[in-house]
């Protein structure tokens, strides 16, 4: 059976009538939780809006303007949630060990920040594990790009979940647009039956596509149709672990 589904599926991602799975909280979400404050509390607490507390909470990295604002307004929630070196390192899943005590204020700040940092970076942009595993197979990305390519911030990059994983999903969105791409949407797929990740292109697309796939290591696919080179779809398969 072909991997690719109609022009329609892709181009206007219906809705597949499977329900994404329940995500357990992300560390900033258990951090707010753990000290009984509303999204709409913490934010005020922050001096943030509560879409950008939703955004960090829930990975959405690529909905900030630029991973450095991402990082920014990270290490500000922190700091709100006053969550302190040793708290930050055990959220992250980091070992704690014989960590000083009684550090001086400027430490702190300073481990607020590291920490904080550490947990967007968990959480949205180089955990993308298995991905370059998905390289291979008749779809592999081909010949080299050439140099007249437009930059990644001039294409438009739809990201659908295409195996009901939406924080993979997430994860893959936030790492492409750490690259620099502009995520225009992201979504689920018409199914969640994709065996694999691909950069699916519209007619004139192929090298802007080769160019991504390359980028996180995925394969290209082409699209039935479409008017829009510079659009590119990312439908994301399974997170491949360790062994798959």
């Amino acid at each position: 059976m072909a991997e690719v589904a109609p022009e329609r599926d892709l181009t206007t991602a219906v809705a597949a009538p499977t329900s994404d799975p329940k995500r357990p909280p992300s560390p900033l979400a258990a951090a707010r939780l753990l000290r009984q404050l509303t999204l709409e509390e913490a934010a005020r607490r922050a001096g943030l809006r509560c879409e950008e507390v939703e955004w960090l909470e829930e990975g959405r990295v690529y909905r900030f303007r630029t991973t450095d604002e991402a990082l920014a307004v990270a290490a500000v929630y922190a700091s709100a949630l006053e969550v302190t070196h040793r708290e930050a390192r055990e959220l992250a899943g980091l070992p704690v060990g014989h960590l000083q005590a009684g550090a001086n204020p400027v430490a702190r700040i300073a481990a607020l920040g590291a920490a904080a940092t550490a947990i967007v970076v968990l959480l949205a942009v180089i955990l993308v594990p298995g991905l370059h595993r998905h390289a291979g197979g008749s779809g592999r990305a081909g010949p080299a790009a050439g140099a007249a390519l437009p930059p990644p911030w001039r294409v438009d990059v739809v990201v659908l979940n295409g195996s009901g994983d939406i924080n993979f999903t997430r994860t893959v969105a936030n790492r492409i647009g750490a690259i620099g791409y502009r995520i225009h949407r992201v979504g689920r797929a018409d199914r969640f039956d994709y065996v694999r990740t691909a950069v699916y292109y519209e007619p004139g697309g192929q090298a802007l596509a080769v160019r991504l796939a390359r980028q996180i290591g995925v394969v290209t696919m082409p699209l039935p149709g479409g008017r829009n080179p510079r659009r590119l779809v990312v439908i994301v398969g399974p997170h491949k672990g360790p062994g798959d």
